[in-house]
């Protein structure tokens, strides 16, 4: 479960640990600035902030469009109600994932600022511990075959819940610094009945995802015989 409440023309939604201290100033990376309290940030197609507030280190991220439509429209979305938020949507399930017991990061706070037909979003997930992605591993050395039976055995631990991942590839994938496993960012994710076909699917976007690094990066440490060992490994987790 988690809290909501409003304030002016934002809803707020937090994890009830955290709610009576969210205010609308955690949502902006230059109060975390002002505060020198940003301790790091990860650019990709928008900016991750990571900031260290108390006992609590969390990321902050903005929603922002892809595609075509992100060239007119950037972080506006058309607002049909909140529980049509893609932010709403997230939090929610993100809350949910935790409560099935998955390696995904708590989610701490998110905020939908309507104006009008028009919403913007943003959400603070607490960072995993000493997290590399499995990007920057192979940019560094080769997974062991301990580190890639994880990577498949926790996919497969998601797909068997009906969990829906809409990009899953090696930036979203994890390890935090005692070697567990964590998939993140679920925006446009889903809890579906699980079906070989939607499984699939997300296996093969993972798949070009390790194609499409190797081709970027000079040195990346991955082979295909990798991937045919992590994908027996994920098929031998399925149920």
């Amino acid at each position: 479960m988690f809290n909501q409440h409003v304030k002016n023309n934002h809803v707020i939604l937090s994890h009830p640990q955290y709610s009576s201290q969210i205010e609308l100033d955690w949502f902006s990376p230059d109060f975390w600035q002002q505060q020198q309290k940003i301790v790091g940030a990860k650019k990709g197609r928008a900016t991750a902030w990571f900031f260290k507030h108390a006992d609590l280190t969390a990321v902050l991220r903005h929603y922002w469009r892809g595609g075509l439509i992100g060239k007119l429209l950037s972080d506006q979305y058309l607002y049909w109600g909140l529980e049509h938020t893609r932010v709403y949507k997230e939090f929610s399930l993100m809350t949910q994932l935790i409560e099935l017991g998955l390696n995904v990061p708590k989610p701490i706070a998110a905020k939908v600022s309507r104006h009008g037909f028009i919403y913007l979003g943003d959400i603070i997930t607490e960072a995993v511990s000493g997290a590399k992605s499995v990007l920057d591993i192979l940019i560094e050395r080769a997974l062991n075959d301990i580190e890639i039976k994880k990577i498949a055995s926790t996919i497969a631990l998601f797909h068997n819940k009906g969990v829906y991942h809409a990009d899953l590839n090696i930036n979203n994938i994890l390890f935090d610094d005692s070697g567990n496993v964590f998939i993140i960012d679920f925006d446009r994710g889903e809890i579906k009945t699980p079906d070989k076909k939607w499984q699939q699917s997300n296996m093969s976007r993972l798949q070009r995802s390790f194609l499409k690094e190797q081709s970027r990066n000079s040195s990346f440490h991955w082979q295909e015989n990798d991937w045919q060992s992590l994908n027996k490994h994920y098929h031998n987790g399925l149920t």
